[in-house]
């Protein structure tokens, strides 16, 4: 009970800093244009919301929680507007002053742009604007009845199932169920290569649900590894890629933002082993790991790919033997990555220290070279263009001469 009203009080606390939004009861609706916001749909957003007095739309987000804390994040957004073809809109997006560590802080200086698409397919960049209390305004004028709208373009678990069974024929492919989710879904690894092979990567998408990029990456890559030609050939013969596609799959199908269905971080709390209770999806993982460790396959490099309003290659730095050798080789990472993509945001400060994420504690626990990279949710700044599916399936293409150049120079 004390445990319970000092996360209260740290939580209200936290929140007091914040400016609160309009309350609905001292506001009178102006009419809107928008006839409804459909949210029936795979990977769609929880909301709420309402019509304000100067005509605009409230769009409240849900927040998930942490568990046992103060924490908190909305900042996913996936939606299908329905009004006349040709109406003008405008959605005021609330509840972005989200809670990390028990420090209050807002999505709203990372949520520049959104995207919308008439079919769900075909997407185009919309920039937004910052307005006060936290909020963002998008205005949008309707080129048909229906109108998506999402912070990125979506990645759902019906995109992961079709692109899985396009590459599940292939004789350098691997898939193999590891787990499930709190929901029952079925996690899986898809192994690319030959297990014999010298070197091998791990690489991990989608641990938190908002955020998409890593799975573009990801498809990027297989597809290049894939191509059967010269290079591609050579590549396989130095290295052997293991792929987690998407961790937290119960999240992607709810339209959470962060954290598992059982409000656990599935990027934090990996300098301990994992509870499978509260993370069968981290519990998953390392029961794999632990095998590929037993059977002296444990691999040389993890990556685990995210989104952010930054996107910087965190290198963490936990007081582990040989600390200088992990850096020197994630500084050569990062030159490859400067050399071969359109990576241009560089890595953390030496000062940085992110315990208990995968790039931290696979190296603390296990002695795996491994890092947490970002991918700037709202700009590329080597291709001065917004991101995309198709920039984001061209930067996974471009990693796979950076691991072959990586292993290369790293003798495992």
């Amino acid at each position: 009970m004390k445990h319970a009203i000092v996360i209260a009080l740290i939580s209200t606390m936290s929140l007091a800093a914040l400016p609160a939004a309009p309350s609905p009861a001292n506001t009178i609706a102006a009419p809107t244009n928008l006839a409804y916001i459909d949210t029936s749909f795979e990977n769609a957003s929880p909301v709420w919301y309402e019509p304000a007095s100067d005509g605009s739309t409230l769009v409240h987000l849900l927040y998930d929680h942490e568990r046992s804390s103060p924490n908190r994040a909305a900042g996913h957004i996936h939606l299908l507007l329905h009004a006349s073809p040709g109406a003008r809109l405008t959605l005021d997006f609330t509840n972005l002053s989200n809670v990390w560590n028990g420090r209050p802080g807002s999505v709203a200086r990372e949520l520049k742009t959104m995207f919308v698409s008439e079919n769900g397919r075909d997407w185009r960049p919309v920039q937004t604007q910052s307005i006060p209390t936290n909020r963002i305004r998008l205005d949008l004028e309707m080129p048909g009845p229906k109108l998506y709208v999402a912070r990125l373009e979506p990645y759902r678990i019906s995109d992961l199932d079709r692109w899985i069974e396009s590459i599940r024929s292939s004789p350098l492919v691997q898939i193999s169920p590891i787990g499930r989710t709190v929901q029952g879904r079925t996690l899986e690894i898809v192994r690319v290569g030959r297990a014999q092979a010298p070197c091998r990567v791990f690489i991990r998408a989608r641990a938190h649900p908002w955020e998409p990029g890593g799975n573009w990456v990801a498809q990027g890559l297989v597809e290049r590894l894939l191509q059967n030609d010269d290079d591609a050939r050579r590549w396989l013969e130095r290295y052997c890629l293991y792929l987690l596609p998407m961790a937290n799959k119960d999240g992607v199908a709810l339209g959470r933002t962060r954290f598992n269905l059982q409000g656990k971080d599935l990027n934090r709390d990996w300098d301990k082993p994992a509870d499978p209770q509260l993370a069968p999806e981290n519990d998953a993982l390392e029961q794999w790991l632990d095998t590929m460790i037993r059977a002296g396959q444990k691999p040389h490099l993890a990556i685990e790919f995210h989104n952010d309003g930054g996107g910087q290659l965190h290198i963490s730095r936990p007081p582990v033997p040989e600390l200088s050798r992990h850096v020197e080789r994630m500084k050569l990472l990062e030159s490859l990555l400067r050399k071969h993509t359109w990576f241009t945001e560089g890595a953390t400060a030496p000062s940085y220290r992110n315990s208990g994420t995968l790039g931290d504690g696979w190296l603390d626990r296990f002695g795996i070279d491994a890092v947490v990279h970002e991918l700037n949710c709202n700009w590329i700044a080597g291709l001065n263009d917004f991101p995309s599916a198709r920039h984001w399936i061209a930067y996974g293409a471009n990693l796979a001469r950076v691991l072959d150049e990586y292993f290369a120079s790293v003798q495992p």
